[in-house]
């Protein structure tokens, strides 16, 4: 028995990228999802996949910005599986520019799903977790929190800020709640594509096809923490590609 397999668990931005590796990895090693995106179609593909392959997943369009639409996801796992035992906090946007570009509405989005939707998952699960006595939250973050370049200074922020958020959480989370920040670097997901600056977009998605690392390294890696023993709390994990300065 995996310390995966029975756990109930509830992923945002499941429909690609690093959330969609993150449950078809989880379902394969026996966890049951709750799978959460704004593209609904997507995140069906997902769980026909799951379910073809003898796993179990549910879906709902998850807003990470609405605050509702985060308990409703929650509420979904105590419905149909009547628990939850982690929530992967994945969902995040990257519309990068420089910050004279002035693209002040991408960095209120920004702000909006990187940082107030890991509020909202934290403010959704954790009475439930605490009514349970036990629980996990899995945020992914970025290596842009340790390391500030040109033109990622809000995403880097957005991402800064998720790491403080994390760290307060896992100290005041008690012997009974773990929390984990996952910090993925340059990783072979749409993320270039969010840019609307075209130099900035062509510039990463150059460097993501030189040196990207494949979102199941990132899933693999969130898997570690999760199934580790009840007692055992991974508070970070940073994974990048070794040709990444």
């Amino acid at each position: 028995m995996s310390g995966i397999e029975g756990k109930v668990v509830a992923v945002t931005g499941a429909g690609s990228g690093i959330g969609k590796a993150v449950a078809l990895l989880l379902a394969e090693r026996g966890a049951r999802l709750v799978l959460g995106g704004r593209r609904s179609d997507r995140l069906a593909e997902v769980v026909d996949r799951i379910g073809e392959a003898g796993g179990t997943a549910v879906q709902i369009r998850t807003d990470v910005t609405r605050r509702g639409d985060l308990e409703a996801l929650v509420a979904l796992a105590g419905e149909r599986f009547g628990r939850l035992d982690v929530l992967v906090g994945n969902a995040g946007v990257g519309t990068v520019s420089p910050l004279d570009d002035l693209r002040v509405d991408e960095w209120d989005r920004m702000v909006d799903v990187n940082v107030k939707g890991v509020l909202h998952g934290i403010g959704a699960a954790l009475p439930v977790f605490r009514a349970q006595g036990s629980g996990h939250f899995v945020m992914t973050g970025s290596t842009a929190a340790f390391r500030v370049v040109p033109a990622m200074a809000v995403y880097a922020g957005t991402k800064s800020a998720v790491r403080a958020i994390c760290e307060g959480l896992r100290q005041e989370a008690g012997e009974s709640l773990r929390v984990t920040m996952v910090s993925p670097g340059m990783t072979a997901t749409e993320f270039a594509e969010a840019s609307t600056n075209g130099r900035i977009r062509a510039e990463i998605t150059k460097r993501r096809d030189d040196i990207a690392i494949p979102p199941e390294a990132i899933a693999r890696a969130i898997a570690f923490a999760i199934e580790q023993p009840d007692a055992v709390d991974v508070g970070d994990i940073v994974v990048r590609p070794t040709a990444q300065g």
